[in-house]
């Protein structure tokens, strides 16, 4: 939606009256809004617009459940009050189905570390963007705890039992079930109360996000912000922690993961005492729970509402489950079982998760002939380097290479190979984000010349660079004739045997 209040105005005879947002507006800023443009919508039944001004920008919501409305606007301005980054509520109507807040911009931390989810490989500003995140994620449940009121929080103020068990029996009705799946039921159920008796042993006197994963979470100024913790109660801290590293369209690796926790772990010990090793035990339950619980929502909003978003997550869901099944658990036997045979059901063995990207680049002779393409995908570029001016005809660099400063002075001072390698790079790069956009795995690009020991290694040179510097993938460089390889992995310097 887009409303210009001057044009609407001008269409009619008497003036349209201000919406309850627009009227806020004008209380807060003392600015008529110039623009409304509503948002794209949330996962919820609330709506979004940003409103404008000459001088201001503000978010306006509109939220049909008062009770949700009520519990956002408590807990924003005691986390705002309690020094936390959130947005701030600015005014609010009488009946609080209207209030509006800090425009914090467009960028999703979802959308800013997008490449590196694509990919699976995360550069270094996605990762210290994750690195923040995962640093300011304990001063809000135990900060943002202190003082605060659960008996605000919607849909119930604290983690408990039956909450549990809601969610564990969402995934058996809405996803269980709908794959067909013989399983018996009473077994199931003792298990999920065995589960449900594991996660109930860790009370504390913490704020519980429950939905906190990177959609939402802002960006600004390179800052996370936290937003939609309306959902959030009196609960455990392993929830929120198993919900981001293991959000399921994430593809956070191993190590990375590892990375992140503790960074959490750290900034955690600042605020309470506590065991790393029974953390990192109990989180284990915690990440089959929430793996289970979102597992329920895909299937209830794929399977039913037929939104294909949902149904898009679930194979990702479902390999961090496999991962899960890997540790031997006997606390819940029976679940574990038929966890087994669900992820070994054909229609989710048949889907692959993308794996990232690896470009080789080679220099090589022509007189050996076009490097072999073991990868089976045909070769993909060939730069024929032959027409540039040839160092190699001048016996002082004869026995040198391109690697060799003086060959690279002589090649930039002449400066054809500028040119040549400007055009090549055009070409790659275009190739490159492509390739990472569609889910590719192998792209090869070669450089050839006479004798495969200047022009081409120096072109292979400076491409694999520039792929690794831009692109943040791993590049494997080969220059075949000189028998050297070196590897740049993902965003580190190169290593191999110059």
């Amino acid at each position: 939606m887009f409303v210009s209040l001057q044009s609407r105005t001008k269409s009619t005879i008497q003036p349209i009256p201000m919406t309850e947002l627009e009227t806020l507006f004008l209380q807060y800023t003392h600015e008529p809004a110039l623009t409304v443009t509503e948002l794209s919508a949330s996962g919820s039944n609330r709506k979004y617009f940003r409103l404008t001004s000459e001088n201001h920008s503000l978010i306006g919501v509109e939220g049909t459940s008062v009770d949700e409305n009520i519990a956002f606007i408590e807990i924003a301005n005691h986390f705002h009050h309690q020094g936390l980054p959130v947005p701030r509520v600015l005014g609010q109507t009488a009946d609080k189905r209207f209030y509006i807040q800090d425009d914090l911009g467009d960028t999703l931390l979802f959308d800013a570390i997008a490449e590196g989810r694509k990919t699976g490989v995360f550069c270094e500003p996605e990762k210290e963007l994750l690195r923040k995140t995962m640093r300011k994620l304990p001063a809000v449940q135990v900060q943002g705890a202190q003082g605060l009121d659960f008996s605000v929080c919607y849909p119930q103020p604290e983690f408990n039992e039956r909450s549990i068990l809601w969610d564990l029996n969402y995934f058996k009705y809405c996803f269980l079930k709908a794959t067909g799946l013989d399983f018996q039921e009473n077994l199931l159920e003792d298990d999920f109360v065995k589960l449900s008796e594991i996660l109930m042993r860790s009370r504390t006197n913490t704020f519980m996000y429950r939905d906190f994963q990177s959609r939402n979470v802002m960006v600004k100024d390179g800052e996370p912000y936290f937003i939609d913790f309306q959902g959030g109660r009196k609960g455990p801290l392993y929830y929120d922690v198993a919900s981001f590293l293991w959000q399921a369209k994430a593809q956070y690796n191993s190590e990375l993961r590892e990375e992140l926790l503790h960074i959490y772990l750290a900034a955690l010990q600042e605020l309470m005492p506590i065991d790393e090793a029974d953390f990192a035990e109990q989180l284990k339950h915690f990440v089959l729970f929430r793996t289970l619980q979102v597992l329920g929502a895909y299937g209830f909003r794929g399977y039913f509402e037929k939104k294909p978003h949902f149904l898009q997550s679930i194979p990702f869901a479902i390999e961090n489950l496999r991962a899960f099944l890997h540790d031997d658990n006997s606390s819940y036997p029976y679940l574990l079982q038929v966890l087994k045979e669900m992820t070994e059901l054909e229609q989710f063995r048949e889907v692959e998760i993308r794996k990232p990207l690896v470009v080789k680049v080679y220099s090589f002779s022509y007189k050996k002939g076009i490097p072999q393409d073991n990868s089976g995908n045909g070769g993909g570029f060939v730069f024929d380097c032959r027409a540039v001016n040839n160092p190699g005809k001048y016996e002082r660099y004869q026995s040198l290479t391109g690697l060799d400063e003086s060959v690279i002075r002589f090649l930039e001072d002449d400066g054809e190979i500028l040119s040549f390698i400007d055009h090549a790079f055009a070409l790659v790069d275009a190739s490159v984000k492509r390739y990472i956009d569609r889910g590719f795995t192998n792209l090869m690009i070669s450089f050839g010349c006479t004798g495969g020991r200047h022009r081409s290694v120096y072109s292979a040179q400076k491409t694999a660079e520039h792929i690794s510097e831009k692109f943040g993938v791993e590049v494997q460089l080969i220059h075949r004739e000189q028998n050297i390889e070196a590897k740049f992995s993902p965003l580190n310097p190169p290593r191999g045997t110059y």
